[in-house]
């Protein structure tokens, strides 16, 4: 059953799970220099999004060790910290491929397939957990702790993987960069 405080918010849990992806796989087909307008690319944020992914993934198996050794503070703060670090990453990666174009893989053989493995599951779950994130994160500050835990068993791998896939993603690809 839906308490009060999930009630209030699941309105818009569910317009912020369809409007990110969608705005984002719109702004990824926006670059601003086709459009006419002169921007330099912003070719230095890949390594600083893809260092706010690794600093997401430390902090989010720190927050489950926090919560372990029931320091309940610490993990609601670094899981807000994590949720920052998502948007972050979020509006430079959009940032980045408004101003810059796309690189493609230059990997051969079997490495192509495995970085595109890892890439599109990154991109997949990357949406998936949207939602996850939210219903996890809003049942933990409703206090509703034992529907919190059992969602978050899912949620934290989900986002682990997405925030560790971003950085092997940003390795694999970094030696195409122009």
């Amino acid at each position: 059953m839906v308490d009060g405080v999930e009630r209030k918010y699941n309105r818009w849990i569910i317009i912020l799970s369809v409007a990110i992806p969608v705005v984002v796989a719109i702004l990824f087909g926006v670059n601003l220099r086709d459009l006419g307008y002169e921007v330099k690319p912003l070719t230095f944020l890949p390594p600083i999004y893809a260092t706010i992914n690794g600093l997401t993934a430390v902090l989010l198996v720190a927050a489950v060790i926090a919560i372990k050794n029931g320091k309940r503070k610490v993990h609601e703060t670094l899981v807000k910290i994590c949720i920052g670090c998502s948007a972050a990453f979020l509006l430079m990666y959009v940032a980045y491929h408004m101003t810059a174009e796309s690189t493609p893989y230059g990997g051969e053989g079997t490495i192509r397939y495995v970085y595109f493995f890892i890439l599109i599951t990154h991109i997949l779950l990357s949406v998936v957990v949207i939602p996850f994130v939210l219903i996890t994160f809003v049942r933990g500050l409703s206090g509703d702790f034992a529907r919190h835990r059992k969602l978050a068993k899912y949620t934290f791998p989900l986002w682990l993987y997405v925030a560790v896939s971003g950085v092997v993603v940003y390795l694999m690809i970094s030696p195409y960069y122009a």
